[in-house]
């Protein structure tokens, strides 16, 4: 009797009182002053100078540890070394993107044959390690090492993508199929042209965050002598500089790869908000389009035509007639 609905927020646990929301932020407080003790003395310790053999090394944020940056030359090479993890990522996404799209079609086919052996494809690929194929492709295909890497990554993020996108047609209503097939489309016509671009659209977010694993695993070409990030800044660039100058590389690389990832991660973020608010914000129209409203209109066209042709008049897609016409009875005569 008069009880408040729930709201969106308290649906799964009780709203907090003053007494818990003061020992949260209490709580709050202290875990990140135990953060910042932490890092703090991460800081001072890897700042600190330390004996190695009778030898006083500086610490690793000494001005001689960096150097090295100071040479246009080093910036020359970490500059190709991003290029190749780039470009083993984008030829890798286009693939693995195209992949998944065929995987998806025929994993959700209704030919048993076709779907049932994809199935069985599917999972084994997925369970197979990617350094495992790298290792697999090199070794035994004799591709190199950027082919290695490039179709290693293919076909693993290939079939997680695909697995993505046979998700997005199974949640599709049913009603979205039969719309299709009621004015005239085939099966695969209703699947490309009516089914698969809301899907595909619908988990366009899974799939960029799935590219972001893709760019994070080309660090496993360091393994099958690719020259990626890792393997040019830890490997070539350690052993010609030297051992005193591989913290700093490091560095250098994390903030490489942070800066790539956190980027490609903000867009997938964008793009999931963007998707879910259906594609309107920043337009003058925030009416989202119905893709049941569009078929109904395509058909009520379709009957219009056929209608015109008989002298039927004009197809009512709401009261299932036609009117207006010869032909469509008395009450229009």
């Amino acid at each position: 009797m008069g009880r408040a609905p729930m709201s969106g927020t308290s649906v799964l646990f009780d709203a907090p009182g003053p007494k818990a929301k003061r020992n949260s932020r209490i709580a709050s407080v202290l875990s990140l002053i135990v953060i910042l003790a932490g890092l703090a003395w991460i800081i001072i310790t890897l700042a600190a100078p330390r004996e190695s053999g009778g030898i006083t090394l500086p610490g690793m944020f000494d001005s001689t540890r960096w150097s090295i940056f100071l040479d246009t030359q080093l910036w020359g090479s970490i500059g190709r070394g991003i290029v190749a993890t780039l470009q083993a990522a984008a030829v890798a996404a286009v693939g693995a993107i195209a992949l998944g799209v065929l995987l998806s079609l025929m994993r959700s086919s209704s030919i048993a044959w076709l779907r049932i052996p994809t199935g069985w494809l599917i999972e084994f690929l997925r369970g197979m390690p990617v350094l495992l194929m790298m290792l697999f492709i090199l070794l035994v295909a004799s591709t190199g090492a950027f082919w290695a890497v490039v179709i290693a990554l293919v076909l693993y993020n290939g079939t997680l993508i695909g697995e993505a996108l046979r998700a997005g047609l199974v949640a599709l209503p049913r009603g979205q199929r039969e719309a299709a097939l009621s004015i005239g489309m085939r099966e695969f016509q209703s699947k490309m042209l009516v089914e698969f671009p809301q899907a595909f659209r619908q988990m366009l977010p899974i799939i960029v965050a799935q590219l972001v694993v893709l760019l994070k695993d080309t660090s496993l070409g360091y393994i099958v002598g690719y020259n990626e990030i890792i393997r040019n800044n830890m490997n070539n660039l350690g052993s010609f500089y030297g051992n005193r100058y591989i913290f700093s590389l490091f560095l250098v690389t994390l903030a490489i790869y942070l800066a790539l990832n956190l980027t490609l991660s903000w867009f997938a973020r964008w793009l999931s908000r963007r998707t879910a608010s259906g594609g309107t914000r920043g337009r003058g129209d925030k009416t989202a389009i119905d893709p049941t409203q569009t078929i109904l209109e395509l058909s009520a066209r379709n009957a219009d035509r056929i209608a015109a042709n008989k002298g039927l008049g004009q197809y009512d897609a709401t009261a299932g007639g036609f009117y207006g016409g010869e032909g469509a009875g008395g009450a229009d005569r």
